[in-house]
């Protein structure tokens, strides 16, 4: 395990690789004790440990076995992202999504190593604030703004936030005229999983209208902001979008506004990033000068790998008209499987134990057992696939598991129909001290 040194890491600008990997002890290197291998083999472990100490429970109080689903949360895979970020992009400095996963962990980890946070509410905010982070390392990226939490972030010297029409300058001079703006610009995120800009962001044909009504209402502009979407994977929307930017930089100097702000947004995703990160990093150099500060709002890149799903098999249901076998979980859509009604996500289950034999990461191809897979509440809305394939017919009791559940899953889950919400395993919290 890594030794982190105590140091002081809120920095004003993006912690180089270098420096991030020097609060490292230098024996452990990175590709030893956070190579995906060793998270692997530590989730495995995890696994078997948690499974085998609710059976030995179960078999304590001679019941059967009932377990509640539950997460395992890798921190140290949060952190080889940190590093790859800082890697490819060295330029940008991220402020981490909270709405993404608000997990405390999580954003303990982010604030240790010197990321900044985008928040969309008070409530985010708070949480934040909550841990000690300055407010200067909070961009409130929300352009429709309720007028209590304008008024919340003036009080806490929360200046850098979002805007993208007229009414929200007034808003803005009236309950907070020292902001300091980015102007939210819509984007072409058709190649993406959210599409944003249906909601947010001025057109470049209306950009200049309101920089006009921010002059003359004496505001403070510093920049613009954007975002491709969520889950963008169309890596020519980054270049068209900072395009636009250029352009509307251009229209703010031209008004006599000091631009020196740049906010790229998110919709970075951990497969597509290497090859979007060696296009955005030569245009962001071509079209702002260093004296430019980069920032960006990731959420999914730094945790969807993070956060792995166990689900226990509560009921099996096969009817004799159909080859396929109706299993039920006990958790769902309602719970950490929300991502497949509000983020378009498609988890794949695997089969995690079946009877006494662990199977982790053993089939990671789909097999020729045709079955759907429920969760637990009484709404038929709650299927989690319809149609998956597994290596084996499982039966009540067995375990099956979702990799890459740490994005936009706990932080919309609900305790509907009463079941509770999946408690969190977490790894290598020595990395926090």
């Amino acid at each position: 395990m890594p030794a982190i040194t105590e140091k002081n890491l809120f920095t004003s600008e993006s912690l180089r690789t270098t420096e991030l990997l020097g609060h490292v002890n230098a024996i452990n290197s990175v590709s030893t004790w956070s190579s995906s291998d060793h998270s692997r083999q530590a989730v495995d472990e995890a696994f078997k440990r948690m499974i085998t100490e609710l059976e030995q429970t179960s078999h304590a109080q001679g019941e059967p076995l009932d377990a509640d689903a539950f997460f395992v949360a890798d921190l140290h895979a949060v952190y080889r992202q940190l590093v790859r970020w800082h890697t490819k992009l060295p330029r940008v400095q991220p402020f981490y999504a909270v709405k993404c996963n608000p997990d405390p962990h999580v954003l303990a980890l982010l604030n240790k190593f010197g990321t900044g946070f985008d928040c969309a509410s008070k409530g985010e905010i708070e949480q934040v604030l909550n841990m000690g982070v300055p407010s200067e390392k909070i961009v409130y990226a929300n352009p429709c703004k309720a007028i209590t939490y304008i008024r919340y972030s003036a009080s806490k010297g929360i200046d850098l936030m979002t805007f993208d029409n007229a009414d929200e300058l007034y808003k803005v001079k009236q309950h907070h005229p020292n902001a300091r703006l980015l102007l939210r610009i819509s984007t072409d995120d058709s190649g993406s999983l959210c599409r944003l800009s249906l909601k947010f962001g001025a057109s470049l044909e209306d950009t200049g209208s309101l920089l006009d009504l921010a002059k003359s209402l004496d505001l403070n502009v510093v920049g613009v902001s954007f975002h491709v979407g969520s889950g963008s994977y169309d890596s020519s929307a980054f270049l068209d979008a900072i395009r636009r930017s250029r352009f509307v930089f251009d229209q703010g100097l031209d008004r006599g506004f000091n631009f020196d702000l740049l906010d790229i947004g998110g919709g970075f995703s951990s497969e597509t990033f290497d090859a979007v990160a060696d296009l955005v990093r030569p245009a962001l150099d071509t079209y702002f000068e260093p004296s430019v500060r980069i920032i960006s709002e990731p959420g999914r890149f730094f945790v969807a790998n993070a956060f792995t799903l166990a689900v226990n098999v509560i009921a099996k249901r096969k009817l004799a008209d159909e080859e396929k076998v109706m299993y039920y979980v006990n958790d769902g859509v309602y719970g950490s499987l929300n991502c497949i009604l509000f983020d378009h996500q498609h988890p794949v289950a695997r089969v995690l134990k079946k009877g006494s034999q662990y199977l982790y990461n053993t089939h990671l191809s789909t097999g020729n057992h045709h079955c759907s897979i429920w969760g637990p509440t009484c709404d038929s809305l709650d299927a989690i696939a319809s149609d998956a394939r597994l290596p084996y017919e499982l039966n009540v009791g067995d375990w099956i598991y979702f990799d890459n559940a740490g994005a936009y899953t706990v932080a919309a889950a609900s305790c509907f129909n009463g079941f509770k919400t999946s408690r969190i395993v977490y790894l290598d919290t020595d990395i926090l001290d």
